[in-house]
């Protein structure tokens, strides 16, 4: 069964897509946790973070997320990448993909 993920993947599902290619696609979340609040999304359908074999799909969500903070204007303010696994880790959707918060100061811890 298609993933939340994969029916914004897709166009099953509309989405504020910001940036795309082979391997990722990326949105603005509909609940965001800061001003800029992006998910990066592997197009593959991959658990989460647990799931990643060894060489794969993770370093396409660090490079479109360095691609993304620079399009935005963020990259050199600075900005925080959260990756959940789990239900006690905070994952809601069962399919990897990495949070791009940026546009104020975060604080430590987060929570």
């Amino acid at each position: 069964m298609a993933t939340l993920f994969t029916k914004i993947i897709n166009r099953e599902i509309p989405a504020d897509i910001v940036y795309e290619d082979e391997n990722v696609v990326a949105f603005r979340d509909i609940v965001p946790q800061a001003p800029i609040h992006i998910v990066i999304v592997t197009r593959a359908e991959i658990s989460g973070p647990a799931a990643v074999p060894e060489h794969g799909q993770h370093q396409h969500l660090i490079n479109a997320a360095r691609k993304i903070a620079e399009q935005l204007g963020v990259q050199d303010k600075g900005y925080r990448l959260v990756l959940n696994q789990g239900e006690d880790g905070g994952q809601s959707v069962d399919h990897l993909h990495m949070h791009l918060l940026a546009g104020r100061k975060m604080t430590w811890p987060p929570g």
